[in-house]
């Protein structure tokens, strides 16, 4: 997602949402994206998209809160402050996220990329990825919807620059 900040363009990752409150003095539930999840706690300052644009939160403390994340923002003080972020979108700059191996991919690289299998039979374009535990999977949106396991055995090429991503998938499985 690219949207303005400033006076540059930013591409933006997003890490997760803000899903609900925790108490009263403005801490907030989050619902990371990130692996693991508290990862999300290891950037200092998240970025909520609010009122059309994006805003910036300090981290002033997060932890890990029995199956999830709660975090305190710099500035948000109570209850009512917290439940004025309540489904925001977490993000920060894809400058920010850490080099990974070449043949590892973030989440968000993958979103929207078209998906077309090895006979070119175009399937549609990746709308988000959830985790299973067995494994993840990728939903693929276009006349059909396809839930495709992300495993070796069916994405044979991910070409990030060509927006292409192949697989051995049968379009009517």
């Amino acid at each position: 997602m690219s949207v303005p900040a400033g006076d540059r363009q930013v591409e933006w990752a997003i890490l997760g949402r803000v899903s609900g409150l925790f108490g009263v003095r403005g801490w907030i539930k989050v619902y990371s994206h990130t692996s693991p999840k508290d990862n999300i706690l290891s950037h200092p300052s998240w970025y909520l998209f609010r009122d059309g644009q994006w805003q910036e939160y300090k981290l002033k403390q997060g932890k890990t809160h029995g199956k999830g994340i709660v975090a305190a923002l710099e500035g948000v003080v109570d209850r009512d402050q917290a439940a004025a972020l309540n489904g925001a979108e977490i993000a920060i700059p894809r400058d920010r996220l850490p080099e990974i191996p070449e043949d590892e991919y973030y989440w968000c690289d993958l979103e929207g990329k078209r998906v077309v299998n090895l006979q070119g039979i175009e399937l549609g374009r990746v709308d988000y990825l959830f985790e299973t535990g067995a494994n993840d999977v990728m939903v693929v949106k276009g006349v059909s919807q396809h839930l495709l396991p992300f495993i070796a055995q069916v994405i044979k090429d991910i070409d990030l620059d060509g927006d292409l991503i192949s697989v051995d998938w049968d379009p009517d499985f």
